[in-house]
């Protein structure tokens, strides 16, 4: 569905600034107090996660200066002390139903790392890190063939109705968030596996072309994210279709309908900055069509 009364580039800027509205006034970005692990800032903690973190004082130190650090205990030394420190925190925290994120526990562990080649000093529960800002990594794919008029279209898939973000939207043709201890290509292969069915000899082709990054803040808490953004051609006869369930179905449109989705409420909205980061790298969009970000 397309916002009423606004151009496409007025709606194409909307769709950026709200996906980087952390730096935007109103946001809690001035009220947050860095989290420390390790001697390293690896993230940012709002005033609702603080208050509850006042209940451990041996697991968190508290800075006195205003809008000072938290830092977890420095006597907490390796990255498997420090992971079950905050796995034992999380559960606390969690039996208590305060906050909303915690609802959609997964079971599933993210690195947490100042930047993404660094040495990991911790994981935690993935749908906790947004309570602590702390940053997350996915690999997002641009699925592309060239039908029979030799014009580009790109493959998106609709997220199943039954995933616990974003249902029935639409989606790139692969991608998934890195889980700890994982890499880039390995997750690229592995989501390519299971989101579309593409064969890893074709996966393996993928290109890296960009990252794409953002902070988001909503309701459930601070996403500094970076999408590692991969190009693959597949061949024209090749239809992905869904492994894990958790896509419902897959389009083949030409770019210009892929342009007027990217700006609707149709598309999940990181995944919809993924299609728009191809389109201006492909030259479908350019200063004079009057994008202008």
């Amino acid at each position: 569905m397309a916002v009423p009364g606004l151009s496409w580039s007025e709606r194409a800027l909307s769709l950026v600034q709200k996906m980087n509205n952390f730096y935007s006034p109103g946001s809690s970005r001035y009220q947050c107090r860095p989290f420390i692990v390790g001697g390293k800032e690896v993230g940012k903690i709002p005033p609702a996660v603080l208050k509850e973190l006042h209940q451990f004082p041996d697991i968190f130190f508290f800075s006195k200066a205003e809008n000072g650090a938290v830092e977890l205990n420095y006597q907490l030394v390796s990255y498997q002390e420090r992971s079950s420190a905050m796995e034992g925190v999380l559960q606390k925290i969690r039996a208590k139903h305060k906050f909303l994120c915690l609802e959609g526990w997964r079971d599933e562990k993210y690195d947490v790392k100042p930047n993404f080649y660094d040495q990991p000093l911790m994981c935690m529960e993935r749908a906790a890190t947004s309570l602590f800002g702390v940053k997350r990594y996915g690999v997002h794919v641009n699925g592309f063939t060239r039908p029979g008029d030799g014009q580009l279209a790109m493959w998106l898939g609709q997220r199943s109705f039954t995933k616990q973000t974003y249902p029935g939207l639409l989606d790139n043709m692969a991608a998934g968030g890195i889980p700890a201890q994982s890499g880039i290509k390995e997750t690229l292969i592995r989501e390519c596996a299971e989101e579309a069915s593409i064969p890893m000899a074709t996966a393996a082709t993928a290109v890296p072309v960009s990252a794409v990054s953002y902070t988001h803040e909503n309701e459930l808490g601070i996403f500094p994210e970076c999408q590692f953004v991969f190009d693959l051609e597949v061949p024209k006869e090749f239809e992905p279709t869904n492994a894990d369930g958790e896509m419902q179905k897959f389009y083949l449109w030409p770019i210009n309908k892929v342009k007027e989705a990217i700006v609707s409420t149709d598309f999940k909205p990181n995944c919809a900055m993924v299609a728009l980061d191809f389109l201006i790298r492909h030259s479908y969009l350019s200063p004079d069509s009057g994008l202008c970000i």
